[in-house]
């Protein structure tokens, strides 16, 4: 399928898609201006920023009104200025979410030698960080690209980019099996004409092409040598990488609950915040009432007018202390006293209100309070104990390393086949794999704990050196720790060859094949 044709309506999403990505877009900045025009022009598909407008349907009543009222979308009264707080929670999830992923990076694993160092190459040069990226903009927007680019003039191979989900334009097979993806990206805008680049990925094939338009139309081709962006592109390139494409999704969920009924949707994942939009509308409702009551706090005084000092016809009367709120016309005759006024500030009724939304927003997401440091158990002592609290956060983590699992293997095994064709020189080609992704252990015991556990079960005679070294060293893979074993029983003395028998003797004779280390055969 070639790229889209002239005059194409733009962006080419089902509008119930763009809207939810486009609100959990403006959750995911942070930003309280961006939120705020969001909500208050969230009728039109117009661009991301501008001046907020008040809209009739804002003081309308029923269910119109309802909607168009959301916090965020409430329209500000004339002659004042906004004093509506954000707290970031939305921001926060996602840097969470990528943080239990990788944190610690995943290792990637390989039979061949070569090829090994050429994985830890990779992880070394930058797949580390777009994976943590990749980690945060799936959380907020429900998936996130990962595909090869190259260019010689940076680094002589090739390397893995990430692409958000609202830059692009997929197709599934099959419901959830990406046969093929159109990325786009915005070279130059202002209020008449928008420039975009298209990158179309196809089995084998990279098409590319620049359009002149408006915000809402694809508009006309132009010349990609017309821009420095593009100006070393060619419109088609085919790939020695068989049918497969250049470029992997990695949905951050496998439903998609509010799309399930939107053809070709079903592999898009969903956001964390999906269905929690008006809770973390009314945390900032709530800090934004708590920061009013603050301000209504404050200390006023009160006087009778004939305390106030003139300051000339016409020019008004003040009180030498600045914080004079009212004066009073009270008669000479009655008793004359100055009045202290201070509200009370409802800081406990906020704060439950606070922990109450932050709770269920958490909950949604799939995590554990104690994953966002707010769980007051006390401190754990063990990484059981870790485990225990943050059990929900741990099994979102393990769903979430599943499916990045896939993504990242086939993107490394990409990049493998594409280093081993003759579009690059001077690097050194090597067998091409599939490596087996590990993700670590997000927590572990620390080793004084493991030792003395090992040692009481030594004592108690309870475990062979096989399970104690996968006890303290689960960091290693299998056969490492076969050869850690070999190691440890020779340097003890307790692996010794035993010179009668050979293994010849079959599996009849005790010991046979095996070497001898004072007890029964290893298996």
């Amino acid at each position: 399928m070639p790229l889209p044709a002239k005059g194409t309506p733009w962006p080419p999403i089902n509008p119930a898609i763009r809207c939810a990505l486009e609100d959990w877009s403006a959750w995911f900045s942070a930003n309280p201006d961006r939120l705020a025009h969001r909500y208050q022009n969230r009728h039109t598909d117009g661009s991301r920023f501008g001046a907020p407008q008040n809209r009739p349907s804002q003081y309308r009543g029923g269910l119109v009104g309802t909607v168009a009222r959301w916090f965020w979308g409430e329209p500000t009264p004339l002659g004042e200025k906004r004093a509506n707080l954000h707290m970031p929670l939305a921001k926060d999830i996602a840097r969470t979410s990528a943080d239990l992923l990788f944190s610690e990076p995943p290792t990637l694993k390989a039979e061949n030698k070569a090829t090994q160092e050429r994985l830890e190459q990779f992880m070394e040069s930058g797949l580390k960080r777009t994976l943590i990226a990749s980690g945060e903009a799936s959380a907020a927007l429900g998936g996130s690209y990962l595909r090869a680019v190259w260019d010689t003039d940076v680094r002589p191979g090739p390397w893995a980019s990430l692409v958000q989900a609202d830059g692009a334009h997929p197709e599934f097979a099959h419901g959830d099996i990406l046969k093929s993806v159109t990325f786009w990206r915005v070279l130059a805008s202002d209020d008449q004409k928008v420039i975009r680049h298209l990158e179309r990925h196809e089995p084998g094939v990279i098409l590319h092409g620049v359009y002149e338009g408006t915000l809402d139309n694809l508009g006309k081709p132009v010349d990609l040598k017309a821009f420095p962006e593009t100006e070393k592109l060619l419109p088609a390139r085919t790939l020695p990488i068989g049918k497969r494409l250049a470029c992997t999704y990695i949905p951050n969920s496998m439903i998609a609950p509010d799309w399930r009924d939107i053809p070709g949707a079903a592999g898009l994942g969903s956001s964390d915040y999906q269905g929690a939009e008006t809770f973390l509308s009314a945390i900032d409702e709530t800090y934004t009432s708590l920061m009013r009551d603050v301000r209504l706090a404050r200390s006023r005084i009160i006087v009778p007018a004939g305390y106030l000092q003139s300051n000339g016809p016409g020019a008004g009367a003040l009180w030498e202390d600045r914080e004079v709120y009212a004066g009073m016309n009270i008669p000479p005759t009655e008793k004359q006293e100055i009045t202290l006024n201070q509200f009370a500030i409802r800081i406990a009724d906020h704060r439950a209100t606070i922990e109450e939304l932050v709770g269920k927003v958490i909950r949604n997401a799939g995590y554990s309070a104690g994953t966002f440091g707010d769980d007051d158990g006390g401190p754990a002592v063990t990484a059981t104990e870790i485990k225990a609290r943050q059990a929900r956060s741990m099994s979102t983590r393990a769903r979430k390393a599943e499916l990045y699992a896939v993504g990242i293997a086939d993107i490394v095994e990409t990049l493998l086949m594409l280093e081993s064709s003759n579009l690059f020189t001077g690097i050194e080609k090597v067998a091409v794999e599939r490596p087996d992704v590990i993700f670590a252990d997000s927590v572990q015991d620390d080793i004084k704990t493991l030792a003395e556990t090992a040692e009481l079960l030594r004592r108690a005679e309870a475990a062979s050196t096989e399970t104690l070294v996968a006890l303290t060293r689960p960091d290693l893979e299998e056969k490492d720790q076969r050869e850690e074993v070999d190691r440890i029983l020779k340097e003890t003395g307790r692996l010794v060859a035993d010179p009668v028998l050979t293994g010849a003797e079959g599996e009849g004779v005790p010991n046979a094949g095996f070497p001898s280390n004072g007890g029964g055969p290893r298996p």
